[in-house]
């Protein structure tokens, strides 16, 4: 650092203070300061440092997986937001496992992170303990919890499932009247849409060690939203793994259409989504005319295929920024209210849902 210091002109306090929060001084200083730390390939000690700071420097972050692109656009977000003030996130990822997640914990607690990010809110007392005790502020992320642990940026998994819910209701109602209307124009007669209406939910298996909280979250606000609408005896089924791969979603497909099929199905997420489209297409159903498909993230594979997926966004990237945001508030000692920030989310209708009818 002294080396430094020299060559930037600048005190070794200057040195300090710029690499640690470069906001604490001019833009002058820190461009000679930044010069001399390029020239010289320094690279801090950010153990030493963190002995008299008492911060670490590193944020913890912690998903249950990066194979899916919504939780990896959330750590872009955050890294975006907690760079320049010299944060890098250290991630630490439980694959759908509450016994994991606690594993991953005391791993990152063994590392004094200076907050822990952490997605979802159901979890083994075990780790809510060891959360409530970190000493540090902890945000929970990708759901809205009555009682936070300490702060929440995310959205309403319930809530999903009802507008899913009632979307596929309506566009139910919808391509039913326009089958009415084209037999009238082919036969000159109404002929009623017969049995009653079937929509179903598809999601991952509820039981074994690894669970997708989130996603069961959404297919109980689907179930209530259709009982609302007098559909209680919908089917909703529960295959495969917590991954969200194609094949569970076409595996899915293909166990619903053997219990009879539907007019309209649900998926907790795009990807499971495409794999259920994908299986429609090998059989020859035709997508929305036969079956209409709803997913949920937005995913890029679901803006590119052909139908193109109709789904329920949020804004991945924007959970991760706001939560940086958050916490360099908290850290600043700055007071954060509300406890739980709702971003919520937004129906994209795209080609897998009827378009509304002409009138």
């Amino acid at each position: 650092m002294r080396d430094v210091s020299r060559l930037a002109g600048v005190s070794p306090m200057t040195v300090s203070r710029t690499l640690a929060d470069p906001g604490l001084v001019s833009e002058e200083a820190r461009r000679r300061v930044l010069a001399a730390v390029d020239q010289l390939g320094y690279v801090p000690d950010r153990g030493a440092g963190s002995l008299s700071s008492r911060r670490t420097g590193f944020v913890a972050l912690i998903v249950p997986s990066l194979i899916n692109p919504n939780f990896a656009d959330t750590a872009a977000g955050l890294t975006a937001a907690m760079r320049p003030r010299g944060y890098q996130p250290l991630i630490g990822v439980t694959g759908y496992s509450v016994s994991e997640e606690e594993v991953v914990l005391r791993a990152m607690l063994s590392r004094r992170p200076d907050a822990i990010v952490v997605s979802g809110m159901h979890r083994s007392p075990a780790a809510r303990d060891l959360l409530a005790r970190a000493g540090v502020p902890v945000v929970e992320i990708w759901d809205r919890p009555e009682a936070p642990i300490d702060r929440a940026v995310g959205f309403s998994n319930y809530a999903v499932g009802r507008l899913a819910a009632e979307t596929l209701v309506a566009k139910t109602r919808v391509a039913r009247t326009d089958i009415a209307r084209s037999n009238v124009a082919r036969t000159g007669a109404a002929r009623r849409t017969e049995g009653a209406v079937r929509i179903a939910g598809l999601g991952p298996a509820r039981t074994g060690e690894t669970r997708d909280f989130r996603g069961e979250e959404r297919l109980r606000g689907f179930r209530d939203g259709l009982a609302a609408a007098g559909l209680a005896d919908a089917p909703i089924l529960h295959h495969g793994s917590v991954a969200g791969a194609f094949t569970q979603g076409a595996e899915a497909m293909a166990a619903l259409l053997a219990r009879g099929g539907a007019e309209a199905v649900f998926l907790v997420s795009d990807i499971p989504a495409f794999g259920a489209l994908m299986e429609c297409r090998r059989r020859g159903i035709r997508v929305p005319e036969d079956v209409q498909i709803l997913g949920f993230g937005d995913f890029e594979i679901g803006r590119q295929c052909v139908p193109r997926l109709s789904t329920i966004a949020v804004d991945a990237a924007e959970i991760g920024r706001r939560t940086g945001a958050l916490v360099l508030d908290l850290l600043d000692g700055v007071a954060a209210d509300p406890a739980v920030i709702d971003l919520g989310f937004s129906l994209l209708l795209r080609e897998t849902t009827v378009a509304e009818s002409g009138g």
